[in-house]
Formats: C-alpha cells, sequence, structure tokens
C-alpha cells in the first residue's frame, strides 16, 4: 500500500504537472456576465442552492458550488453536456441546453469569489490524500483553475466522484487511473479529510439569491 501510494503521487504530479502546463498554454479568458449568471443560476439553485439536497439515487448530497473557479464549473459543464465524460442524466438534460455563453456566464456567478490557495495549510492530508494533493492540493484548492477546489465539499458526494471515476462512469483519464486501486475506506478518509477544510465552498440559498437579484 505505502509503495502504491508514493508511485501514485509521482505519477498524479506528474500528469497534472503536464495537464497544468497544458491547460494555463491553452485557456482562453472566460469574461462571463455574473449578471446575467445569476438569472441563469436560478434554475441551478433549485437544487444546488438548496442545503441538504440529496440526489436520490445514487443518495448524496448535491455538490456546493460557490467558491469553485469559473473555469472548472464551465469544464464540468461541457462535460455534462457532451454526456461522454459525465453520465449524469439530469445534468446532461440541463447542460444541453446551455450556450457557450450562458455556461460562461453562470460560471462568472458561482466563481465570482473563487477559493484561494492557503499559504499554509491548517492540516497535513493524510497518506491515502497522497495522490490527490499534486492537483487538488493540500488546502482543498485546485494548483490550476481547470481543476475543482475541494475544501469543505460535502464528503458523499467526493466519494460519489470517487466512484464513478473508479467504475468508468466519470470518463477523465487522470482520475481515472488515480481511483481504481482506491479502497472504500481510502475514499472515506480523503472525503472526510477535504471536506473538513476551510475556508470552504459553500450553498449559496436560492431565497437569498432571489431577494439579492431583486426577483
Amino acid at each position: 500500500m505505502a509503495s502504491w501510494v508514493r508511485w501514485g503521487a509521482i505519477s498524479a504530479a506528474l500528469a497534472c504537472g503536464a495537464l497544468a502546463h497544458a491547460a494555463l498554454a491553452q485557456s482562453p479568458s472566460l469574461n462571463g456576465d455574473p449578471v446575467r449568471g445569476k438569472v441563469l443560476s436560478q434554475t441551478c439553485l433549485g437544487c444546488h442552492g438548496i442545503a441538504g439536497y440529496r440526489n436520490a439515487y445514487p443518495n448524496y448530497e448535491v455538490p456546493k458550488l460557490w467558491g469553485q473557479s469559473p473555469e472548472y464549473i464551465v469544464a464540468a459543464l461541457e462535460e455534462y453536456k457532451s454526456g461522454v465524460e459525465r453520465t449524469h442524466v439530469t445534468m446532461h438534460a440541463q447542460a444541453s441546453e446551455l450556450s457557450e455563453r450562458d455556461m460562461a456566464d453562470i460560471a462568472a456567478y458561482f466563481g465570482a469569489d473563487p477559493l484561494h490557495r492557503q499559504t499554509t495549510p491548517a492540516s497535513t492530508a493524510p497518506a491515502a490524500a497522497a495522490v490527490c494533493v499534486a492537483c487538488h492540493g493540500a488546502d482543498g484548492v485546485g494548483v490550476v483553475p481547470q481543476y475543482p477546489s475541494l475544501a469543505g465539499q460535502h464528503p458523499d458526494y467526493l466519494i460519489q466522484a470517487l466512484r464513478e471515476y473508479k467504475d468508468g462512469d466519470r470518463k477523465n483519464a487522470v482520475m481515472v487511473g488515480m481511483s481504481t486501486p482506491v479502497t472504500e475506506e481510502s475514499m472515506r478518509v480523503i472525503a472526510e479529510y477535504y471536506a473538513g477544510l476551510r475556508p470552504s465552498l459553500k450553498t449559496v440559498p436560492r431565497r437569498l439569491s432571489l431577494l439579492s437579484a431583486g426577483r
């Protein structure tokens, strides 16, 4: 197990380093409109704006969005829209209706105040998470904007995401490779570690969003 953790960490660092370089070199500025995005986001907040709201089957809390980077939100929406990299039926249906501009605007709203890297993480990542920190940071903040931040995310959602990568329901090549040898117990340790980090992602209540939008 220890040797796999060391090799996995090295492999993850190399893979994430190469992908980060490519992402930074190729990704254009999104220039989304957060005001328009706030209006469009009301559909998203029907699930993501309710604290404790759960996906019915499998059963897990829908992810927090406020604090993610705009670049990652757009990347995730594009994957849901394609229906290949991510196969969630409801998200595919919702994303299929969105244009590139819509995605950029929604991302600009939810990513208006993204989490920032911490100079000194509040705690040391457990051995099980050694393969995660190369991309997602020891502080739970993605090392580049295209990688999701995990700090404060719901632990059962993180476990579900890992299971989907391991089972092939999500197709990201790096994540599939990293998650394949991860046991259920290690998933729990990883999820609980990242869920406990602060500052964290947040759920923006839909009611408050509606009031702030003057609707």
